[in-house]
């Protein structure tokens, strides 16, 4: 990450697609058990233009003492978070079923998955996405959460134990 934090400030056009291809898969995993498939690509646009207009902004010092992968998620949780406040102040459309079968490549029942982490509290279920699908480390989790690791800890710990009753109780 040195590296290519560096690769940034020398040349950050250059080194940005670098940057994207580094962090676009998680970003998309995570997004993606948290909004739809549209809205998880909408946010990850957005989140790598504001995260380019950010650093080209920033001093090399500035982007020198960046987590890359905390900062790149703080950006695109709070994306997600205003995209739901947005949301929800608009009218509900109506959900269409593709009669034909699904070309997402991700065979996850999401629907599933969705209904269990939909039991937790919106910081748990944030905390579980990035710690368990996208594979966060808890220094990295406590940046894009904006709160200490210990409480990243325990948000992650007590979200698994409320997933893990739920799955007990529906067995």
């Amino acid at each position: 990450m040195d590296d290519m934090k560096q690769r940034l400030c020398d040349d950050l056009a250059s080194a940005f697609p670098e940057l994207v291809r580094c962090f676009q898969h998680d970003l998309y995993s995570g997004l993606r058990r948290m909004n739809s498939h549209a809205d998880a690509e909408d946010l990850i646009q957005e989140t790598f233009i504001r995260a380019y207009r950010a650093l080209e902004k920033y001093p090399s010092a500035r982007i020198l003492d960046l987590r890359l992968r905390g900062w790149i998620w703080t950006i695109a949780l709070n994306l997600g978070r205003n995209f739901a406040r947005d949301r929800s102040r608009r009218p509900t459309p109506v959900e269409l079923f593709d009669r034909h079968g699904s070309d997402d490549p991700d065979p996850v029942d999401f629907d599933m998955w969705n209904r269990l982490l939909g039991t937790l509290s919106d910081r748990q279920r944030r905390a579980v996405v990035l710690r368990h699908v996208v594979g966060l480390n808890y220094h990295e989790l406590a940046d894009a959460l904006g709160t200490p690791a210990g409480t990243a800890k325990s948000d992650v710990s007590r979200g698994l134990a409320k997933l893990r009753l739920v799955i007990e109780e529906q067995a």
